[in-house]
């Protein structure tokens, strides 16, 4: 109870003041809330994680090269409604925010990602709720992942909750790319960022061109067998 206490104080002062008994009174609805998401995040990993085995069982290889995962907390979820001009409560989080978990997908090669993304979502308790590619439709700065969003049930002690969860699919390259671009944000040399943000979108573009180099070789090599 006290970490949410803390995680919450810094944004005290984004709440206008009339509201602010209110909205530290569901201090434990969003410990609850936390507790839903990680409880999601557990399910979508555990499908994700079979999928990867049975892979590994029936054609000796796995299209998951690791997984990550993280959740909001109750500081940037009150950020984030404050910055939409949503009202401060878990339903309107629950409703209006999308990324409050997150499961990122790192996969070997993109084939892996597209059969990954295929298998998860036809599942029958998993619902798709959006689907943007951008390794088809890569964003202007060069960034690549195919970034799901879906609907999965979490059964608690007296109710199903049906939860969003986002699901970023990628491949090792691509990840560590993002890794580096996302360092770049929180530079303040706008100069040295600019440049830095060509340097990065050319090695965007060589690491397409390197995924697909490799995966046809995987292909190659397989073929032989």
């Amino acid at each position: 109870m006290q970490k949410q206490k803390n995680e919450l104080q810094p944004v005290q002062q984004l709440i206008p003041a009339d509201a602010q008994e209110k909205i530290m009174d569901q201090l434990y609805q969003f410990m609850e809330l936390e507790h839903l998401y990680e409880s999601a995040i557990r399910e979508v990993k555990t499908k994700l994680e079979i999928l990867d085995s049975e892979f590994k069982t029936k054609y000796d290889h796995n299209p998951i090269h690791h997984l990550e995962d993280r959740v909001k907390s109750p500081q940037s979820i009150l950020e984030k409604l404050n910055r939409k001009g949503l009202p401060f409560s878990c339903d309107t989080a629950k409703r209006e925010l999308n990324d409050i978990g997150g499961v990122r997908v790192v996969c070997n090669y993109i084939d892996d990602i597209y059969t990954v993304a295929d298998l998860l979502t036809s599942q029958d308790d998993v619902k798709l709720i959006k689907r943007k590619d951008y390794i088809k439709n890569p964003k202007p700065n060069g960034y690549r992942s195919l970034h799901l969003v879906i609907e999965t049930p979490v059964y608690l002690s007296e109710k199903k909750e049906l939860v969003h969860v986002e699901v970023q699919i990628r491949t090792i390259a691509m990840n560590f790319w993002a890794t580096l671009e996302h360092d770049l944000k929180y530079k303040t040399d706008s100069v040295v960022s600019a440049e830095l943000a060509e340097q990065l979108k050319n090695c965007a573009e060589t690491i397409a061109d390197t995924d697909k180099q490799m995966q046809d070789i995987y292909k190659a090599l397989h073929s032989i067998d």
